[in-house]
């Protein structure tokens, strides 16, 4: 099927990001990178604000995209686990756009919302609350009893979410710092994580 003009501007735009950041986002870009006049971007997108909420939206809908792939069907066909493996999967080899569309993102409501939705549907929330602390945790505790909480085993419910947590930071560090790891490397880190998750989910 033949993709839509709108869609192959933001597929031109989606470039621009990568290679030269958002800054670099402008219509003359754009009109040049897609081979149309400023006129015809501009039927599409009337300011450079709808075209750059749209792009937010087309690129965290490409990451739901990868995220579907690795699971093998949309998130509400799946367990919280199969979510969570998806997603926790879909954090290696990030793209350099997704990066700086979503830290852009941070200061746009609009914007960040697009991320989020993504974000609500596969990855797990964060804690309500931390757990009450034991007599163990008290200031009063002599020496040898004050590292008993910290030898203690995490709460299992918290897994999930620690686990979301060290995918982040997977993302964050090959965005960064890519090409640190070898295939190997990035395989048996990602299967650690997905571990630590699993403890937190009985079935799925």
């Amino acid at each position: 099927m033949r993709q839509s003009k709108r869609t192959e501007i933001l597929q031109a735009a989606t470039r621009i990001v990568q290679r030269d950041g958002v800054t670099a986002l402008t219509y003359e870009s754009v009109a040049s990178e897609a081979g149309l006049t400023k006129g015809g971007l501009l039927y599409h997108f009337p300011s450079r604000e709808d075209m750059l909420l749209a792009l937010h939206e087309h690129v965290s809908g490409q990451w739901e995209a990868c995220m579907e792939s690795e699971a093998g069907g949309p998130y509400e066909e799946l367990t919280p686990g199969q979510r969570l493996d998806a997603y926790i999967r879909a954090s290696q080899n990030p793209d350099r756009a997704e990066l700086l569309l979503m830290l852009e993102s941070a200061g746009d409501p609009a914007a960040q919302a697009a991320w989020d939705r993504v974000h609500d549907r596969w990855s797990p929330p964060a804690p309500s609350g931390a757990p009450a602390p034991t007599s163990g945790d008290s200031a009063g505790d002599s020496a040898g009893d004050s590292g008993s909480s910290r030898d203690s085993e995490p709460d299992p419910a918290l897994l999930p979410f620690l686990a979301r947590l060290a995918a982040d930071g997977l993302w964050f560090y090959e965005a960064l710092t890519p090409g640190h790891f070898t295939e190997a490397q990035r395989a048996t880190i990602v299967e650690a994580i997905v571990k630590l998750g699993a403890g937190g989910h009985s079935q799925g």
